[in-house]
């Protein structure tokens, strides 16, 4: 069996509640850990890396979606705009204080994180639908804020430009050194997700999201860890606006719309509702769904359509994609590209034995 579990014996609590209790969990993030800070950098070219840099921003936004939707079972429509928040504040603080990445990155957090509290706040007396359409119209009210502020967003077209970050007075220009330093982010990313849902606070979410009339009559105040869940989720948004706003090299409204808001559903939905490594899982397929259909349709699309056709249909067919993808994994495995993975690690845990 390659997945070796009997001969681990664990003798206190704190072995028993470790991050990676068996020894092969640990040899193998260590080997996802070598091959993806030392030799991908080291081999993949500078477009390849520049994908990469891509999924690992977006693994961050997944994540904190992940921890509202999936583990709280409160539903958003608005991480886009609280990604905007973050960028804003981030880029505001760039250009007039030069202030540096380390104080901007958690400040758009924080800011991001205050508004989704008080966003979070109808959570008290509606859900479901209804709350989806309170995000949705805070996701509005964010992106009006915005381009009718001048003090926010800089200008008639809402955009401020921001370089890109410096690290020891070294400014980070190529795609492999944006790759080690968003690489660091991703990492605290899932190590702090990780962590969070196995503590106290994390146990209470699940709560909250199983039953939350039972949560509430064994002590659980549902409506504090509502506001919680909506911050924590707030500061991975903001986080991520911030990345992106370094990454992109401009801060602007038009890249955290509504579409974005749908964009991290797909993943969180597409990759498996509260499961960490559904959210990256989920990351990878979305952002590079796009990208392989243009390559296939550019590459074989030219045999059934013509060059005027295809440039109406790639952006067209991606649409399409994403909500048949999103029903199929609703309606064939809700539990999304994680439960397929578990199938296969549960099936060699016990190869070459059936049971």
């Amino acid at each position: 069996m390659f997945h070796r579990e009997s001969g681990v014996f664990k003798t206190s609590y704190a072995a028993d509640m470790a991050l990676y209790p068996l020894p092969i969990a640990k040899w193998a993030v260590a080997a996802f850990a070598g091959l993806f800070i030392v030799i991908v950098p080291l081999t993949l070219g500078e477009y390849y890396v520049s994908i990469l840099n891509l999924i690992l921003i977006a693994i961050v936004g997944a994540l904190g979606l992940n921890v509202l939707v999936g583990y709280t079972g409160q539903i958003s429509i608005g991480h886009g705009a609280f990604m905007s928040v973050g960028a804003y504040t981030a880029a505001n603080l760039v250009v007039r204080l030069d202030a540096p990445f380390w104080v901007t990155i958690p400040a758009g957090g924080l800011m991001a994180a205050l508004i989704g509290a008080v966003v979070g706040i109808p959570s008290l007396r509606i859900k479901g639908i209804y709350l989806a359409i309170a995000t949705l119209a805070a996701q509005l009210i964010i992106e009006w804020t915005i381009n009718h502020v001048p003090a926010i967003s800089g200008g008639v077209q809402a955009s401020i430009q921001v370089p890109r970050p410096s690290f020891f007075g070294v400014q980070l220009k190529s795609q492999t050194q944006l790759y080690l330093f968003l690489m660091g982010f991703a990492v605290l990313a899932i190590v702090g997700t990780s962590n969070l849902v196995r503590s106290r606070i994390g146990r209470a979410f699940i709560a909250v999201r199983d039953q939350d009339i039972a949560a509430e009559i064994i002590g659980i105040s549902t409506f504090r860890y509502k506001l919680i869940a909506f911050a924590i989720s707030s500061f991975y948004a903001g986080v991520t606006g911030v990345l992106y706003t370094y990454y992109l090299g401009i801060a602007n409204y038009e890249q955290f719309q509504l579409t974005v808001s749908i964009d991290y559903l797909a993943m969180i939905i597409i990759g498996g509702l509260g499961s960490i490594l559904g959210s990256i899982f989920g990351a990878a397929f979305v952002t590079l769904l796009p990208i392989v259909t243009r390559w296939f349709l550019e590459s074989f699309g030219g045999l059934i359509f013509s060059a005027a056709d295809l440039a109406n249909i790639i952006p067209n067919l991606r649409l399409i994609l994403f909500g048949g993808l999103i029903i199929f994994f609703l309606v064939v495995e809700p539990e999304g590209l994680n439960r397929l993975w578990r199938n296969i690690r549960n099936y060699f845990r016990v190869w070459p034995f059936s049971y």
